[in-house]
Formats: structure tokens, C-alpha cells, sequence
């Protein structure tokens, strides 16, 4: 009976387990329905770092650079512009990219990057395209992590050879030199070490491709610690296409003991000269010029060699043999073999890689912590990094101003707070600026006056920067300089990237984080700690990093530090720590007391990445963490609903090696949640007990972190800037029932009245348009016609678009998802054929803040929805106002659609006298009255545009110069442009009332007045 009974229960469980299954999956859209929802791209256009490039031999113009989190990127103009190659096949960090030179169509990349800084990213294996970019195939290697070198053979670009770091945050026997005969189909591991030293440089003989050289480099990194050098670092030659290998450090003059990353190169002039930048005790430049059989040190000069790790890179010159160039800080270039270096500066600095022509050593392109950029002089003289939207950011907020911005931390570079959107057609330089601290903090704009911002960056410190008056102060908490020492010597231990937000119920209190909680009322003039140390404070993982030859103490691995912190937007007082080593704690009572609330079930050690309190409830929050840096690429979501007692994981639905980053809640959708992860971004609509893609037209980029603002998602990435999902509404409305039906129609989004143009572009960030997004699935193409109006708040028609075309427009739609923009604006005036004027134009005027209605017809079914236009809260007019401008606007165009109108009929009227058999006795004087009416109205002189400097402008034009003087903002029209309007419209209507008498009493009787009206009618 016991038995029985246990078997219906797990019956029973195991049916509602499918049922809740099955009814989670029916709850959420095919993306179908929704996917002309796209991610648009704010930017800024500024480079972030890159750690390959290459040119293509044979092109001056053709240039290729691997991002660091941003996939493959190629100019076609020789710097001037960039365009993403690998999106919509992959991205991600990437490490190399070759070209063949036999055959130049043919393009190898591998992911995962060599600059092995404390935010490093791996890559997805090596692709292959065979058409210069255009598309890509997979090419093996899939699970290496970290590709740092591709070599392909000069003769056969089958043959590649492939420098794998491998994972670097645990051991890994894939490390190593590998080899391809069939491009990409098969490799084979030709060099290893150990499983904690990877293969970082690689170079073929220029003359002899059987002869190779790589060096191997011991390297790992945990959450705290750095590790270059060790017993697996070396440096070998094969000459037999890598069958058989001879280690060259154990010849006559490389440096004995423990060595560390190891750059390589050959001269192209004399293959036996070789050149090397070595980390070691006595590391420096060394040269040999017998192959590698003897070595003499050149240079040992620190500048060279500083933070080993990250440069160490050598090259050499193609045509002269006693030029080489080592990549650190500067980029040095020697003259004389290595003895001696001048050092410079590309634009940005902290230099990667260089690829010199082979043909000509004056064309050149450089990687560097700003991206790439080319020189074709020898690097005097290089193209900008401002044109590349590829900045790794860490942290996302935004401010209360209007339009709103955009705040984060640019890696390798400074601050940034960007408009969202503008009322121009790009978010280009002029809508960005720096803020304040560093490359690596969180910002907190102040709520009450976002002119004041407090940044954050490495060694605890933090500024409050006031834009409005160009002033900025420090206010650190403890301005204890750490620089060069571990964590264990700190009074308080602050990350490289740790957070800082004001209270969201009192705009006077700041918080901050090190291993304390730290708080302050008084714009950072004096903090208090109060809680006790929130972390594990474990002593083993407080050393100093770097090492085991150079130390690397900056605070990207300062450990036991709060790394996340959120307040409840509902209760004052609750607030939620997470640690960079694991522990979630969770405060009542303003910190009083703390409770440990760590989930059981979750593994140790993990990095506390994100939390978010609930705005919907202060005893809900949730967590995403992350365990990468110990080769745990699993994703971890958490959620609790009792302050912490108990913890539920929620990934269901994300891939197994997707690690998260980031989770936030809907303010608006109760259980409609965002993530964002290492490899893709989700949402949930069932609060995290299934996930689903919301990637879109994202690219593959790692998403560090999501803020919610006015129905607006904002993404910061790792490597591709700002992105923004502008309307999260259709989303909310989004359902299954929604892909049976012939046409649905989405509520708008309440819109703001402001202008805006959506304009992609090489240079500048993607512009919001200006007016309302209307968002309609259709289940496929109308047979008749597909129709969109817009109405007023009493059903007046306002604007008509459709598939068989309103004046010349005409509607395209595809069977799906669509979007739709309306900017505000009413019918326009009308016009007619050659008409040109100065200042002035026939758009209608912006409808004015109120409830309008939008009504879809599709073969003759119609849905309609109501949503509102707000007014532009940068503007002070009232409704009044902005009535009496609308009034104004549309009595103007209504003035020249008569006026032009007129125009029309005189000049078709006139045809038709010339085409009369019988001419009346008082045809010209007839038509003498309608050439004086019609060039009192118009300027008839004029056919071209710069006319009008020429032959003065006449009534229409300056009626219609009005609208372009009173629609410029929101504003009451001036008492002045009412004036001029009255006077203007007095000598109009006289010219008017002059045509219509002799309409009547004249030409009527010539013509069939009324039929050619109608005819005039038609053809509009």
C-alpha cells in the first residue's frame, strides 16, 4: 500500500511538472510576433580595446582588427569608417585574425583575447571565411578559449597553424601550438607544455614556412590572483611544420631562470635574425642571428617591458633588418638592431599588435586599448579611434534629465553620459561627454541635480564632478593610496569596480562599498561605516597579484569585497550585499543587524555579480552570479520572497555555459525579468522559472550589466557600447494567441512631442525618431491593402498611410512582426510640381500633447488603440499654448493649400486657353489677371534652389516661413508672427477673392471649371 501510494505521488508530481511546463511554454510568444522590436545602438563611437589587426596584402584600403568583446571589424576606406564582420555568426572577444596571402578572400579569426586583464572574456574557437568577411563557417577549436596567434601558410591557406592559450582560469591540456591541413576540419596538437602554459606567440619563416617559432606562456588568473611564468613559459623552432620541436631557451644568452610571456618575431630580410622580448628577472630585448642557436641581450629598458603580461609584443620591420618595433605602453621603435628605442603614441596608447605591409613599411595598422587604427606613414601620422563603437563598459544608470542619460565606465578610457536620444538624426560627439571617477567604477548621478555625479574607479576612489559649474572634488573614503599592495594590507577593501547609488528614498544619502558598507549625508565630506565586514575575509586569497616575476596590484583583484549592493525601492532600510567571494547578506533595519542569507545550495566562492531588490515587494530580491574565473561557466540566478530565508535558482532555459552577469526586474510587468549573460540576453515573463532569447539584432557581446528606464532596456556591453530596446511594452502585451491572428495591432507607448531622426550610420550612434512607435504582427501580406490612420481624441483623421499609397507615400509592410513611426505631424500643405521657396516648407504642423488614437485596416478588419503624446518637459508652455501653435501652424497650412491650389488651376487653366479653337475678344486680359495674381502669390522666376537669392520670394513663401519661425520648439507664436500672419493673409486672401471673381464671372464661361477641379482632385 506504501508503495502504491509513493508511486502515485511521484505520478502526480511528475504530472504537474509537465503541466506547469507545458503551461510556462504556452505563456510565452513565439518572438515572431514581436522581433521588429530591435536593439538599437547608442554608442558612443569611441574604440574600445583591441588586441589583433592585419592588413590584407595587395590593398591599400583593406584592414581587418579583432575587439575585445566585439567580434571581427574591417574598413574598406583605410580607417575612415568600420564595419562589424562576424555579427549574426559570432562575436565575442577575440584573440587573432589572418589573412591569406595566397588567396586574400580567405580569412581566419580566433576568439579570445591575449590581454588577459582582470576583465578578460574568452572566445568561441576559430571561423573561417572565404569570401573577405562577408560570411563565416566554424573552424574548429571550438572548446580553446583563447586563441592568441593565426599563421596560415603563404602558399596554402588550408594550412594554418594556431597559437591556443586555452582556458586560463583552470588547467587545460588543450593548451598548446595546433596545426590544420584541411582548414578548420581537423587540427592536431603539434606543442605542449604543461596544462597551465598556453601557446601565445607564433611566426612563420618568411622565407622557409616549414621553419616556425612559438613561445608558451604559464599564465592563469583567479578572482584574486594573476599568475605570468612559471616552468611551462618557453620558446621553440621547429623546422619541420611543427613535427618535432628544439627549445631555444636552453641555448647560449637567454636569460636563465624563471621566465614569463614571451614575444617573437623574424626578420623578413635575414630569416636568421630573429628578435625577442622576454619577462624574466633579466628579461629585455635579445637578439639572434644565427636562428635562434645563440642570443644577445640588446636593451633591458623597463619601458619595454612593464606589465610584461599585457604587452610583449616584438616585430620586424619587412624591408629593413635592423628596424623592430616592441609594443607596450608606447609603441618603441629601434633603428639599430634593439640597442636603442624611441617610443610614441598611436592615438590612444597601451599598444597590442602591429601588422606592417610587407611591400611597404610605411602602411601600418595598431591595436591598442582604443581599438585600431592605420598609418600610412610610418606612424607619424594615424586615423582616429573615434569612429568605432566598441567600449567595454561595466556598469549602466541613467539620470532623471530630459532626454535622459546614459552613465557608465569606459574600459581603457574614462566616464561617459550619453543622451538616449536627440532631436537630431544620430547621437554623434556633441551628445556625450566624460563624467565623473574612472575607467573601471560605477557612477550615481545626484537626483536632485543631475549636473552632480559621483564616479567611482581602482584604488578606492571616488569624485563628485558638478557639470554645471566644471568643478570636481575627491571624496574617498579612506585616501589611503594602495597602489602596488595587496589586500592585506588594506583598512578597507576596495574592488576594482565597486558600487556606489543614492538611496532611493532620500536623495541626501549616498552609499558606498569596500568590505564595509560605507554611507554619507553630506556629499562625501565624512563616511560611516555601518556593518561589519560583509565577506569571507579568507587571508589566503588577500596576497598581493601578479607574479610569480612582476607584481600587478591595481585592485581588479582585491578580494572579499562587497562587489554588488541594492536598497528596496519600497522600505527604507532593507538593503542586500553581495561579495565577490560568495556571501549574500541582507540588512532590516539600516544596518543595525546583518543576517547571512547565503543560499545553501549554491557553489562557494562564486562572484555575487548583480542584485536587484523587488519593486514590487522589499522581502523579494535577486541575484546573478558567476563563477568564470574559476572555469565555472555555469549561469546562477537567484530569487527569494522572504528577505533570504529560503533561495530558488532560476536558469531554466539559459544555456549551461551562458554564465550571467546581470538580472533585473520590470517596474511596470510583475515577473517579467531580464538577463543578461556572457554569451546572449534573456527575458522571462514567469519570474525566472523559464527563460527565453530576447536577443534580436543583438550581437554576441558580453552584457555586463541592464538598467530600466521609462519602458526603455538598456544594455551595457562588453566590447559594443550602449544598446537600447526602445519600447519594452510590446513585449509586456506580447502573447501566444497573438501568431494565429490575421492582424494585431500593440497599444503604443505614451510618446513624448519631440522631434528625432533614426539614422544608421559608420560614425555615430543610432538615433530614437522622434513621435510614436506603433508596433503590428500581421500572419502575412494584405491582398487589398494595409491602412494606418491616426485620429484625435473625437475620431478625426489626422494622417493616413497605406500600401496603395496616400500622396506619393506608400506603406511597406512584411508578413510578421512590424513597426511603424509616426512623427506627430499632420497632413502637409499641398504643393505642386517645381515649386521652390527659401526658409520654409509644407510639412504640417506636430499635433499637440493629448489623447489621439491609431486604427489599423488590413484587407477591411480594423483594430484601434489610444495612447497619448506628452508634452516636451524641457519646454515651460502650457496646453494653451501649445494649442494656439498648432491653431496657428495649421490655419498657415491650410492658407497655402489654398494658395497652391490656386496656382494649379491658373496654370491648368491656361493650358487649356491655349488649346481653345475660338479665343475669345478678353483672353488676355484674362490671362494677364492670372499672371498678376499668380506672381503676387509666387515667384515664377525661380527653378533652382539657390533662386530666391535672386529673384525676391513672394506671399507664399513668406506665409509659409512663418510655420518654420513658429514651429521652432514648443512656444506660443509671437505676437509679432501673429501680426505678420494677418497682414500676409490680408494680401493673400485680396489676390484669392481677385481669382475666384474671375473664375466665375470669366472662365467659366470658356471652361468647365467644376470637371477640371475634379480632374486636379483625382490627380492628388
Amino acid at each position: 500500500m506504501k508503495q502504491q501510494y509513493t508511486r502515485r505521488l511521484v505520478y502526480l508530481c511528475l504530472l504537474f511538472s509537465l503541466f506547469s511546463f507545458s503551461t510556462r511554454a504556452q505563456s510565452v510568444p513565439d518572438s515572431t510576433v514581436f522581433d521588429a522590436l530591435e536593439w538599437r545602438l547608442v554608442g558612443p563611437f569611441r574604440g574600445g580595446r583591441s588586441d589583433a589587426v592585419t592588413g590584407v596584402p595587395g590593398s591599400r584600403t583593406n584592414y581587418y582588427f579583432a575587439s575585445t568583446g566585439g567580434g571581427i571589424w574591417k574598413t574598406f576606406d583605410a580607417g575612415k569608417t568600420w564595419k562589424p564582420m562576424s555579427d549574426g555568426y559570432f562575436g565575442g572577444s577575440m584573440g587573432s585574425v589572418a589573412v591569406s596571402s595566397s588567396d586574400t578572400s580567405v580569412v581566419y579569426a580566433g576568439g579570445g583575447e591575449k590581454t588577459v586583464r582582470g576583465n578578460v572574456s574568452f572566445g568561441y574557437g576559430v571561423w573561417k571565411s572565404t569570401d573577405s568577411g562577408q560570411s563565416w563557417q566554424r573552424a574548429g577549436l571550438d572548446n580553446s578559449r583563447f586563441v592568441s596567434r593565426l599563421r596560415i601558410h603563404p602558399e596554402n591557406p588550408e594550412v594554418v597553424y594556431a597559437a591556443v592559450l586555452g582556458d586560463l582560469f583552470k588547467p587545460d591540456p588543450m593548451r598548446g601550438v595546433y596545426k590544420t591541413t584541411d582548414g578548420g576540419k581537423t587540427w592536431k596538437q603539434l606543442l605542449f607544455t604543461n596544462d597551465t602554459a598556453g601557446a601565445v606567440d607564433l611566426i612563420l619563416d618568411p622565407k622557409d614556412p616549414e621553419t616556425l617559432y612559438a613561445s608558451t606562456w604559464q599564465i592563469q588568473r583567479t578572482p584574486y590572483s594573476l599568475e605570468s611564468g612559471g616552468p611551462g613559459s618557453g620558446l621553440f623552432k621547429s623546422t619541420d611544420g611543427g613535427e618535432t620541436w628544439i627549445d631555444l631557451t636552453e641555448k647560449e644568452g637567454f636569460p636563465e631562470g624563471l621566465l614569463g610571456i614571451i614575444g617573437i618575431t623574424v626578420s623578413p630580410v635575414n630569416p636568421d635574425r630573429l628578435y625577442a622580448i622576454v619577462e624574466n628577472e633579466n628579461g629585455g630585448v635579445f637578439t639572434s642571428t644565427d636562428g635562434g642557436e645563440t642570443w644577445t641581450k640588446t636593451n633591458e629598458d623597463r619601458n619595454l617591458r612593464q606589465r610584461a603580461w599585457y604587452y610583449s609584443r616584438i616585430y620586424a620591420d619587412p624591408l629593413e633588418e635592423e628596424t623592430v618595433y616592441v609594443m607596450n605602453v608606447s609603441y618603441h621603435k629601434s633603428t639599430d638592431g634593439g640597442k636603442t628605442f624611441k617610443g610614441a603614441n598611436a592615438p590612444h596608447g597601451d599598444h597590442h599588435d602591429l601588422w606592417i605591409d610587407p611591400e611597404d613599411n610605411q602602411r601600418m595598422i595598431i591595436a591598442d586599448d582604443g581599438g585600431a587604427q592605420v598609418s600610412e606613414d610610418g606612424g607619424k601620422n594615424w586615423t582616429t579611434y573615434m569612429n568605432q563603437p566598441t567600449a567595454q563598459f561595466y556598469r549602466v544608470t541613467t539620470d532623471n534629465s530630459f532626454p535622459y542619460r546614459i552613465y557608465g565606465a569606459q574600459q581603457d578610457n574614462s566616464t561617459v553620459r550619453i543622451r538616449h536620444r536627440n532631436d537630431g538624426g544620430a547621437i554623434d560627439e556633441a551628445d556625450w561627454e566624460p563624467s565623473a571617477g574612472g575607467e573601471s567604477g560605477w557612477l550615481a548621478p545626484d537626483p536632485d541635480n543631475n549636473d552632480i555625479v559621483y564616479g567611482g574607479s581602482y584604488g578606492g576612489y571616488l569624485t563628485r564632478v558638478d557639470h554645471d559649474k566644471g568643478i570636481s572634488r575627491s571624496v574617498n573614503v579612506y585616501p589611503n593610496n594602495p597602489m602596488g599592495h595587496g589586500a592585506e594590507d588594506m583598512k578597507y577593501r576596495f574592488q576594482w569596480n565597486f558600487p556606489i547609488f543614492f538611496s532611493p528614498h532620500d536623495s541626501d544619502l549616498l552609499y558606498t562599498t569596500s568590505n564595509r558598507f560605507h554611507r554619507s549625508t553630506n556629499e562625501g565630506q565624512s563616511w560611516e561605516a555601518f556593518s561589519p565586514d560583509l565577506t569571507r575575509n579568507d587571508p589566503s586569497k588577500l596576497g598581493p597579484s601578479g607574479g610569480p616575476i612582476t607584481k600587478d596590484n591595481t585592485g581588479v583583484e582585491y578580494y572579499a569585497t562587497i562587489f554588488t549592493a541594492a536598497e528596496s525601492p519600497l522600505k527604507q532600510g532593507v538593503i542586500w550585499a553581495g561579495s565577490d567571494d560568495g556571501l549574500v547578506h541582507v540588512t532590516q533595519d539600516n544596518g543595525e543587524t546583518w543576517q547571512n542569507v547565503t543560499p545553501s545550495s549554491m557553489p562557494e566562492w562564486l562572484q555575487i555579480n548583480s542584485i536587484e531588490a523587488s519593486p514590487f515587494d522589499p522581502a523579494e530580491a535577486y541575484f546573478a552570479a558567476t563563477g568564470y574565473k574559476m572555469g565555472n561557466y555555469e549561469p546562477y540566478l537567484y530569487k527569494t520572497k522572504d528577505y533570504g530565508k529560503t533561495w530558488t535558482k532560476i536558469t531554466s532555459g539559459i544555456d549551461p555555459e551562458h554564465f550571467t552577469r546581470v538580472v533585473r526586474a520590470d517596474p511596470v510587468k510583475r515577473g517579467m525579468l531580464y538577463a543578461g549573460t556572457e554569451t546572449a540576453m534573456y527575458y522571462s515573463k514567469d519570474d525566472g522559472a523559464s527563460w527565453h532569447s530576447l536577443q534580436l539584432n543583438l550581437p554576441t557581446v558580453p552584457i555586463t550589466d541592464l538598467a530600466i528606464k521609462d519602458n526603455n532596456l538598456i544594455a551595457a556591453t562588453q566590447g559594443r557600447s550602449f544598446w537600447i530596446i526602445d519600447d519594452l511594452t510590446v513585449l509586456h502585451q506580447a502573447t501566444p494567441e497573438i501568431k494565429g491572428k490575421s492582424l494585431h495591432l500593440f497599444k503604443p507607448q505614451d510618446s513624448y512631442r519631440m522631434e528625432g531622426r533614426k539614422r544608421k550610420s559608420l560614425t555615430a550612434g543610432t538615433n530614437r525618431p522622434g513621435g510614436v512607435l506603433v508596433y503590428y504582427y500581421i500572419h502575412e501580406k494584405p491582398s487589398e491593402e494595409l491602412k494606418i490612420e491616426f485620429m484625435d481624441d473625437s475620431g478625426q483623421v489626422l494622417r493616413t498611410f497605406s500600401t496603395q499609397g496616400v500622396d506619393g507615400d506608400t506603406l511597406k509592410v512584411d508578413a510578421g512582426s512590424n513597426e511603424f513611426n509616426w512623427d506627430l505631424t499632420v497632413q502637409d500643405a499641398e504643393g505642386f510640381d517645381g515649386l521652390i521657396m527659401w526658409a520654409a516648407g509644407l510639412g504640417g504642423p506636430m499635433v499637440p500633447p493629448g489623447d489621439y488614437q491609431v486604427k489599423i485596416t488590413k484587407d477591411g478588419a480594423s483594430q484601434t488603440q489610444d495612447f497619448k503624446v506628452l508634452a516636451d518637459p524641457r519646454y515651460e508652455a502650457s496646453a494653451e499654448d501649445l494649442q494656439a501653435q498648432y491653431e496657428f501652424m495649421l490655419g498657415v497650412r491650410d492658407k497655402l493649400t489654398e494658395i497652391h491650389r490656386t496656382i494649379k488651376l491658373i496654370r491648368t487653366y491656361r493650358a487649356e486657353f491655349d488649346s481653345l479653337e475660338s479665343k475669345p475678344a478678353n483672353l488676355e486680359s484674362i490671362q494677364q489677371t492670372l499672371t498678376e495674381i499668380e506672381e503676387t502669390l509666387y515667384q515664377t522666376k525661380n527653378s533652382s534652389r539657390q533662386d530666391p537669392l535672386n529673384f525676391p520670394i513672394r506671399l507664399n513663401n513668406k506665409l509659409a516661413h512663418l510655420n518654420s519661425v513658429v514651429g521652432n520648439g514648443s512656444y506660443r507664436p509671437t505676437d509679432q508672427a501673429v501680426e505678420v500672419r494677418d497682414e500676409l493673409v490680408e494680401k493673400i486672401d485680396v489676390q484669392l477673392a481677385r481669382f475666384k471673381q474671375i473664375e466665375q464671372s470669366e472662365i467659366s464661361k470658356l471652361l468647365n471649371v467644376e470637371e477640371m477641379r475634379m480632374k486636379l482632385d483625382e490627380k492628388k
